[in-house]
């Protein structure tokens, strides 16, 4: 059958192409989904798109061009393999599918079914709150914590919001005002701006000294893990949920010597590292994260709509890509729309 997929071809080149899929005799484990909705992670995808991430460029990388991107996708289950057991077809799921028309899925990767009532696109959408969850995830959480998180774009609001379901009071952290004042929208109260300096003498203010007992970059830059260094408490944990990958200069011996000194964890937040499916003894998976993404959004505590800035056709890939890039205030989200 014909389908039509998004593949960045190139550095800050992308297309929509047409391209065959053998359908003809699907494994005992796969799945066969026409896709309605996909959503854009503006993080991963823009870092393979622009070649920030350096292993687009390696023989044989899983991002290595030309790159088929994308792994959020709302579809219909078409047809099923003789061996699955965790769908149905024509049931609704929720999976890391490509950008794609049609996609040929393994059941071994996360597939959700879709019983809320919910509109579909946001669900696409709260993929990057899967993201966002493994902070939750890998952090300890005392009671009454302050959370300070560096970063409201996409991940780092919807993390913001999570530590205020688990009671945490929680502060923003970004220099961007639109991105301070969508994050009140979605319910955070308290958020800094201005230079790293500005932004700690009143994260000193707004804490009364006392700083966080958990602080979270959600930029994926070394830099904002120093800003972050500054505004952690004495035994204090600091979450890495953005992934770094711009080479940063300086010298580790500050970062080392306040860990050693003040007994501060850090810790890594690779959403790959969780299980997709529940393990025997482990209840955190990649399943769970999203179970109960479905179940906050559905009671209105986690607020993933207002993230969605775009709806945009698949033929609107490179302006869904470039808008990304160049204008983050205005593209917040983009869902493409596959369905119609």
């Amino acid at each position: 059958m014909t389908l039509k997929e998004v593949v960045v071809t190139g550095q800050n080149q992308v297309v929509l192409q047409t391209a065959e899929l053998d359908t003809s005799a699907l494994a005992a484990n796969e799945v066969l989904l026409d896709t309605e909705y996909t959503f854009i992670s503006s993080g991963t995808e823009l870092a393979n798109y622009t070649g920030r991430e350096p292993k687009v460029f390696q023989k044989g990388a899983w991002c290595e061009y030309p790159w088929r991107s994308g792994y959020a996708n709302v579809g219909i289950v078409r047809e099923i393999g003789p061996g699955v057991t965790r769908t149905a077809p024509g049931e609704r799921v929720f999976t890391y599918g490509r950008h794609a028309s049609t996609v040929r899925y393994s059941q071994d990767r996360l597939i959700a079914p879709v019983t809320q009532d919910i509109e579909p696109g946001v669900i696409a959408a709260s993929r990057m709150a899967g993201v966002a969850m493994t902070a939750i995830v890998v952090a300890e959480i005392p009671t009454n914590a302050t959370v300070i998180v560096f970063g409201m774009g996409l991940v780092g609001n919807l993390a913001a919001q999570m530590f205020q379901i688990h009671g945490c009071r929680v502060i923003g952290v970004d220099p961007v005002p639109e991105r301070r004042a969508l994050a009140q929208r979605c319910g955070i109260e308290h958020t800094v701006g201005g230079s790293a300096d500005e932004a700690q003498a009143q994260l000193h203010e707004l804490t009364n000294g006392e700083l966080a007992n958990i602080t979270v970059d959600a930029v994926g830059h070394s830099g904002v893990v120093m800003q972050a260094l500054r505004a952690t408490a004495n035994h204090g944990q600091i979450v890495i949920l953005g992934t770094p990958r711009v080479s940063v200069p300086g010298d580790l011996t500050e970062l080392l010597s306040e860990t050693h000194l003040r007994w501060i964890i850090i810790r890594g937040a690779l959403e790959w590292c969780v299980p997709m499916y529940p393990d025997i003894g482990s209840r955190n998976s990649q399943w769970s994260k999203q179970q109960t993404i479905f179940d906050w959004m559905a009671r209105q505590q986690l607020h993933v709509e207002p993230l969605i800035s775009h709806r945009l056709k698949p033929e609107q890939i490179k302006q869904a890509y470039d808008g990304l890039l160049n204008e983050p205030n205005v593209y917040t989200g983009v869902v493409l729309e596959w369905h119609a």
